[in-house]
């Protein structure tokens, strides 16, 4: 389906990878991995055509469709969900447009007789064919039935897309590509500010995809739990082996391994028979034996061991001086968007010293009140910082603050202070920007090299405090670590943000649990949140809100017999059904309380109005009486 060879890519005279070649073909679910800056994205955007490669070829099949998820999404202001999901049936689109041209157009001509309007006719046929092999009257259907899938409710449809997250429009972008049909799928960091379920959303569309998927990403997890294969770019070259991630590692270790040990052995035969060479040369009688050793020797060769780039970054975050007790003291904060509550009277106090992990789904306020405590827009409620604190704040979408017009080096000396000024180079070279790298533009540099230089610029002022959201995006693994081992080590007070389980391990004392506008308190590490939530990793808790009362139900009805097994089951969809109408109900009054609040003199004025109110609640009171008995008698059956 696609087939890359002799690909090169070089800046500034130096390979980013030479000659790389492999074929991808359906079924191939490809995790292309290794080092921030070894040219993955650069390689996904070869693929998608978006840049040319200095020599080499890239082949595919004729009309195969490809989608490509980049890392920065940039959407069109002004539209909505919906809108923007159907910027996928572009063509189909085009012939809605042209039909309603042409039914216009037959609407208000009154020349029934020419022969212009009987082409309208038969354009009008072929047109309307056209955009049914095309899909055009299911695409509405499909578009509503995918989004929801993604977990929008259909309230969020006519929403704008600039009022979501950058995960919610991650997903959006998700819904585009799944809704065009493609071939290929290139996805670049997909991961990246998704909350954990939708990354098992996007982990089973995966499994199941029929085409090729190239997938650059730094989540383990998710290419083991995803990927088929696994192609590295170290150095210049690239390995390929069919392996998912983890066992790829080990393969790649043991090759290594054995590679090592045929030269070492080589290497002692090479050096037996130079010996021998020396030996015969000094004697007339074994000088042709030594001449057959010399060709002999010429002739073999030489293993060379596969080279791996262990070079990582040299990190550490001292403390600028001793706060106080008491760090940050959040009282009664309340933020929303609008008639989006996004935080409720959050109240909490952070001791010098804590290491705090918020944990939660996307849109629940983890980074709104990481925003907060850095006084980034205005809120209800109050946020103080103890005596002496001095913050420091890494962003999620850590790309917008930075400059992408200005170089490394630029970027450091207009940060620093006239005492670290002279350090910045050295400072840029521990993070691996070493040489002529410095003088790069910004904009040129990947996701984790910018991550880099955020950790890097972060360091030129004095910090206590660490106010980390999501960090890891990005970097890639072996950055990961170090920059984990570095806040471990760091002696003041961290409030991490994450959803990278890895990662928090081990890294905090106390966990915050956003859901629903409110947070819940643990005393302990990430594992011990986990116990509590009765979960073995953090997939399982997003995973266990949505089928623990099922669970129950299953359970219990293994307990009993087949007819009662069949009345439970009964009883619980009957069960679900009224929860269902209970929820529409509680819905409909809220709008109805909302719309007396807005116009109370309109509404009292109309008697159908009122009547269809007392109805609903009405209505409600019986479901609710109706959900007691039926939920009395589940538990009857099942003691």
């Amino acid at each position: 389906m696609l087939n890359i060879h002799n690909l090169s890519v070089s800046f500034g005279g130096t390979y980013l990878f030479e000659e790389v070649t492999f074929r991808l073909g359906s079924g191939d679910r490809v995790g292309l991995v290794g080092k921030n800056g070894a040219g993955k994205s650069t390689m996904l955007k070869m693929l998608a055509g978006d840049f040319k490669p200095d020599s080499g070829t890239i082949a595919t099949e004729k009309e195969v469709k490809m989608g490509f998820l980049r890392q920065d999404i940039d959407f069109e202001e002004g539209r909505t969900v919906l809108e923007e999901a159907y910027q996928a049936f572009s063509e189909i689109k085009r012939a809605e447009f042209r039909i309603d041209e042409i039914n216009h157009q037959l609407a208000t001509r009154t020349d029934y007789e020419s022969q212009e309007y009987s082409d309208l006719i038969e354009e009008l046929g072929d047109v309307t064919h056209h955009y049914e092999v095309l899909g055009g009257y299911n695409y509405v259907g499909d578009t509503e039935k995918i989004l929801l899938g993604l977990g929008f409710k259909r309230e969020d449809f006519d929403n704008l897309t600039n009022t979501f997250s950058g995960g919610w429009r991650m997903r959006i972008e998700l819904a585009k590509l799944l809704l065009q049909s493609n071939d290929i799928l290139l996805l670049d960091e997909p991961t990246n500010h998704l909350d954990i379920e939708s990354i098992i959303w996007l982990e089973g569309f995966l499994r199941n995809f029929s085409g090729v998927v190239v997938i650059v990403s730094h989540d383990k997890m998710f290419l083991d739990n995803v990927t088929n294969r696994t192609i590295e770019i170290s150095l210049g070259k690239a390995y390929d082996f069919n392996k998912p991630y983890s066992e790829y590692l080990v393969l790649r270790q043991e090759i290594r391994e054995k590679q090592l040990a045929t030269q070492k052995n080589q290497a002692k035969k090479i050096e037996e028979t130079e010996k021998l060479i020396e030996k015969f040369r000094a004697k007339a009688s074994k000088a042709s034996m030594a001449q057959s050793l010399i060709k002999k020797l010429d002739k073999v060769e030489r293993i060379e061991v596969d080279e791996d780039d262990n070079s990582v970054m040299n990190i550490s975050f001292p403390v600028s001086q001793t706060p106080g007790r008491v760090v940050v003291e959040a009282e009664h904060v309340t933020k929303a968007y609008g008639e989006k509550v996004i935080l409720k009277d959050i109240s909490l106090l952070v001791e010098r010293g804590s290491k705090v992990a918020f944990v939660g789904q996307n849109g629940q306020g983890k980074s709104t009140f990481m925003k907060a405590i850095v006084n980034e827009f205005e809120y209800e409620g109050s946020i103080k910082l103890g005596h002496n604190v001095q913050l420091g704040y890494f962003a999620q979408n850590q790309a917008e603050y930075l400059d992408g017009e200005i170089t490394l080096l630029q970027t450091m000396e207009d940060a620093a202070t006239d005492t670290n000024r002279s350090k910045v180079r050295d400072m840029l070279g521990s993070f691996l920007f070493r040489g002529d790298d410095v003088e790069k533009k910004v904009k040129v540099l990947s996701g984790g090299e910018r991550n880099r230089l955020a950790l890097c610029k972060l360091l030129l002022q004095p910090i206590n405090v660490l106010v980390m959201d999501e960090p890891t995006n990005h970097l890639d693994i072996k950055s990961k670590n170090v920059l984990k081992a570095a806040l471990k080590q760091f002696e003041g007070t961290l409030l991490l943000v994450s959803h990278d389980r890895d990662f928090l391990q081990g890294m905090s004392n106390i966990v915050y649990e956003f859901k629903d506008q409110k947070i819940r308190e643990y005393l302990g590490d990430i594992n011990f949140f986990l116990e509590q939530k009765n979960a073995m990793n953090m997939r399982e808790i997003e995973k266990k809100e949505v089928t623990n009362s099922n669970a129950k139900v299953d359970k219990a009805i293994k307990n009993i017999s087949y007819e009662d097994q069949k009345k439970a089951k009964s009883l619980q969809n009957r069960l679900s059904k009224i929860e269902s109408q209970i929820q529409q109900l509680e819905k409909d009054i809220q709008l109805d309380d909302k719309a007396l609040s807005s116009n109370f003199d309109k509404h009292i004025e109309d008697a159908t109005f009122f009547a269809a109110y007392e109805k609903k609640k009405k209505d409600l009171e019986q479901l609710l009486q109706d959900w007691e008995n039926v939920q009395l008698e589940i538990e009857v059956l099942n003691s």
